[in-house]
């Protein structure tokens, strides 16, 4: 008998990088949970994609801004696949233009609740799932940080530089602290991509705005995003761990 395909949970997955990298993740052989927020019709499309393509996928809605939306998600993977080897922290979110002295605490909060802390509550359930303390045969964890955390995002997005900054840091801590109980944890950070984050923050123009900041003259896809981040969870990157990956196109 053959061994059973390995399961990957990806928070945000139903669209941009999450859906790039679900689609990906299915053609490698894994089976995938494709966690959503709240555009149900993207995800029921992304996992009827991958179905016709062969592949086994799970559609899951759940706010990784809500503890209990988390435990709920983690509940369904271990009901329906028995297992996880692999969490892509995906899920997060930007809001609109704006300098600090501009910032309402409720934007704040929002921002550091989804982004850092929902990250960091969707580790410990993988975590307690694949670390060989825990009775797990390991597993690995990409988390999806920014350039921006480097750069700083002023005038537009230091709040969500924040956030991924914070995410650096916890990819670094989280990935000595696992490392000898088979956990491999590290992130990738992506620059300018050609996803619908953007519209999201209020600037559908800032891809065509941005570009010729970026020394290769052109912003990133998700696929290619989606490309370094299935490296990072495969035997190919087995010694990797800690690393920060940046994609900014030289940025």
């Amino acid at each position: 008998m053959s061994a059973p395909k390995k399961v990957l949970l990806v928070t945000g997955g139903s669209r941009g990088i999450g859906a790039a990298t679900s689609r990906l993740a299915a053609k490698a052989g894994y089976r995938v949970a494709v966690n959503y927020a709240s555009n149900e019709a993207a995800a029921t499309a992304l996992v009827e994609a991958i179905e016709q393509d062969g592949g086994e996928a799970l559609a899951l809605k759940g706010d990784v801004g809500n503890e209990a939306d988390i435990l709920s998600m983690f509940e369904k993977v271990d009901r329906t696949f028995g297992r996880l080897d692999a969490l892509v922290n995906n899920a997060g979110v930007v809001d609109q233009r704006a300098r600090v002295d501009e910032m309402s605490g409720a934007r704040l909060e929002r921002m550091m609740r989804i982004n850092v802390i929902g990250s960091m509550l969707c580790a410990r359930e993988a975590v307690k799932r694949m670390s060989t303390s825990h009775g797990g045969k390991g597993g690995a964890i990409v988390n999806i940080s920014s350039i921006a955390a480097r750069i700083g995002g002023p005038g537009e997005y230091v709040d969500y530089a924040a956030s991924k900054g914070a995410i650096d840091s916890f990819t670094i801590g989280l990935a000595r602290e696992v490392a000898a109980e088979g956990i491999r944890v590290n992130a990738v950070s992506p620059g300018i991509i050609d996803t619908e984050i953007h519209a999201s923050g209020g600037q559908p123009d800032r891809i065509e705005r941005m570009r010729h900041f970026v020394p290769m003259q052109r912003a990133g896809t998700a696929e290619e995003v989606a490309a370094a981040i299935l490296w990072l969870l495969s035997d190919e990157a087995s010694y990797t761990t800690g690393a920060n990956l940046e994609m900014g196109g030289g940025r």
